[in-house]
């Protein structure tokens, strides 16, 4: 699953410690993109998150005005990393030369700087994927695994780099 802190979130490693569970940023969110963690979390229970197949982060930025924490800190939607995109190329069908589809270049808000399609098949660049989660959202191909084509992995997560 591609569950994801929200934009400008301090490192994972810090992030709980930081985050007061007041629920602001999930009151805020325009979209309901962000959900609290439950009680069965431990230590994360009441911390936010974004699951992109359910909704995906549309970059608003209403969350980071509001946290009085310093858990989520102000950042430029197009320098936020909530993760990277990875493209499972044997699932895709497009990578796998069964038909084309643009789906996640298609929705991408950095179209042509955070996904591009050289060769018709779409490729993520790292330094500019933001880990939105809006092409898992979309993204219309769920293999064996249960996984989407697309997935985001918040290894990269945190702020700008």
């Amino acid at each position: 699953m591609n569950r994801l802190r929200p934009p400008g979130a301090a490192p994972e490693e810090e992030f709980a410690s930081r985050c007061i569970r007041c629920g602001r940023c999930a009151e805020v969110c325009p979209f309901r993109s962000i959900r609290l963690l439950d009680a069965r979390r431990g230590i994360e229970a009441g911390t936010p998150v974004i699951e992109a197949e359910r909704i995906p982060c549309y970059l608003c930025m209403e969350c980071v005005t509001v946290c009085p924490s310093g858990a989520l800190s102000p950042v430029a939607p197009e320098e936020t990393r909530m993760g990277v995109a990875v493209i499972d190329r044997e699932t895709c069908v497009t990578w796998a030369g069964k038909l084309l589809c643009r789906t996640c270049y298609n929705v991408c808000p950095l179209q042509d700087t955070a996904i591009d399609l050289p060769l018709l098949r779409p490729t993520v660049n790292p330094d500019h994927c933001t880990g939105c989660g809006i092409c898992v959202h979309a993204c219309p191909i769920t293999g064996e695994d249960g996984n989407k084509a697309i997935n985001v992995d918040p290894a990269a997560q945190g702020r700008a780099r």
